[in-house]
């Protein structure tokens, strides 16, 4: 008997210690949730490396109106020296010739070259272009992070609905559940039928399904917003935060269709790759142009038969100078690259109109769902309060003898279905609120703005 209380009294300590080595649950919140997907989001991380892929052309395209400044040195060694033939001054009436060797068995080199472009219309527009570049990057960046933004918002939301209907669910079942037992005691008694307390009972088995159903989706809402904030799927985690109607201000909404033309960032991003496309073809452009650059040469050389040279066996050379260069015909190519050029710009002017187009449609029809969700949340608010005055009234008449067990179901289930409809007014509220704010490219307040 002494041995079994020990081994039950391990058995609980041991229990005790894995239980407390298990990871607690992850409290998240909206802020926390927001965070954690900027800080691990692919795409995010992706859109930063091109902001830096820009800064770094910005300074290449800098680095090629500045000097370039070359040095090299060679060595050679000859292994038989070239010879040129004279005549034979010996006999000068004879043809034969004299092979004489040049050069020597050893020669030394060493020239430092530098060459800057005084005139280069490539290079010029090549650096506007690179900084047009480098602000397209990052709005391409500010449009990624807003879109991260709003998914984790709608996702959120998302959980937050799944929250409300299981918990509102749970309710059902439990009032279903009191009202059960209320029916059997009063059948007991003689004061229902039988066919109350069958149908008080099929009530309840007909709530247990959806609050299995309620209680899966609420786990998948869980997932899919570990997935969106990068976390891993064995991560356990609790959401803090309930579903409350949070009002977009109505100065925004009145000028949602005006301002998106103008705040939107994908937008922007499209009408600077217009003026890259449009740097481009200036590029093409200035292959028409002549290019100016001066240069200079400075060369020491050393040549002998013996590696055993000083510093005075080398003889120095310099040269300065400007070239100029241009390019006469190079079989119309540079008409033909300017040619698609002007298509590319052109391209891109019709797809800003065509975006333009869309991007009003979508924050008008935007204007509509928030107007339209906020009156079903001021209309479902009332009516919650009538079909839960309306149940107390079916359940107390029934109690009392004067009401049947339809009346309490009829009242139940009217009384789910508009708190229901309340729920998912606000969440239809708040992903378009949040669809509106990526819209106009508008952070929440708890998010950085700060592009580097």
């Amino acid at each position: 008997m002494r041995k079994i209380f020990i081994f039950v009294v391990v058995g609980i300590i041991v229990s005790g210690i894995a239980f407390s080595q298990q990871p607690q649950p992850r409290t998240i919140t909206l802020e926390l949730a927001v965070t954690v997907a900027l800080e691990k989001n692919k795409d995010l991380n992706t859109a930063q490396l091109e902001i830096e892929k820009a800064d770094a052309r910005v300074s290449e395209a800098w680095g090629y109106a500045m000097p370039s400044v070359d040095l090299s040195a060679n060595y050679t060694r000859s292994l038989e020296r070239p010879v040129f033939f004279l005549p034979d001054f010996a006999n000068p009436g004879s043809n034969k010739t004299v092979p004489v060797k040049i050069g020597t068995e050893h020669s030394w080199g060493m020239t430092l070259s530098a060459r800057q472009t005084i005139f280069n219309s490539t290079v010029i527009v090549g650096v506007g272009a690179a900084h047009i570049y480098s602000e397209a990057a990052r709005e391409l960046y500010r449009a990624k992070k807003l879109e991260t933004v709003s998914n984790v918002r709608k996702t959120f939301y998302a959980v937050l609905l799944a929250s409300e209907a299981r918990d509102l669910m749970r309710a059902n079942l439990k009032n279903a559940e009191e009202n059960l037992q209320n029916v059997r005691m009063m059948s007991k008694q003689g004061l229902v039928s039988e066919y109350d307390e069958l149908r008080a009972s099929v009530g309840v088995e007909n709530l247990r399904p959806e609050v299995i159903r309620a209680d899966n989706n609420y786990l998948l809402s869980l997932d899919g917003l570990k997935s969106v904030m990068g976390l891993d799927a064995s991560e356990q985690i609790i959401v803090d935060g309930t579903l409350q109607f949070q009002q977009v201000p109505e100065d925004r909404v009145a000028s949602a269709v005006d301002l998106v033309k103008e705040a939107n960032a994908s937008l922007k991003a499209l009408r600077l790759q217009i003026d890259i496309n449009q740097a481009f073809l200036n590029v093409e452009r200035s292959n028409y142009l002549p290019m100016v650059s001066a240069f200079g040469n400075l060369q020491y050389q050393a040549a002998k038969n013996t590696f055993n040279i000083s510093t005075n066996d080398f003889f120095r050379s310099s040269q300065v100078g400007i070239s100029l260069s241009f390019s006469v015909f190079q079989g119309f190519q540079t008409n033909a690259r300017v040619d698609q050029a002007k298509v590319e710009v052109r391209k891109n002017e019709e797809q800003v109109a065509s975006l333009e187009n869309n991007l009003r449609t979508a924050a008008h029809s935007l204007v509509l769902q928030l107007t339209q969700s906020r009156q079903r949340v001021e209309a479902q608010g009332r009516t919650v309060e009538q079909a839960e005055r309306g149940y107390k009234i079916a359940t107390t008449r029934f109690l009392s003898g004067a009401g049947t067990q339809l009346e309490v179901n009829d009242a139940q289930l009217a009384l789910n279905q508009t708190k229901v409809n309340r729920i998912q007014a606000i969440y239809d509220y708040l992903v378009a609120s949040a669809d509106l704010d990526q819209l106009l490219s508008i952070f929440p307040e708890y998010v950085d703005v700060t592009i580097e």
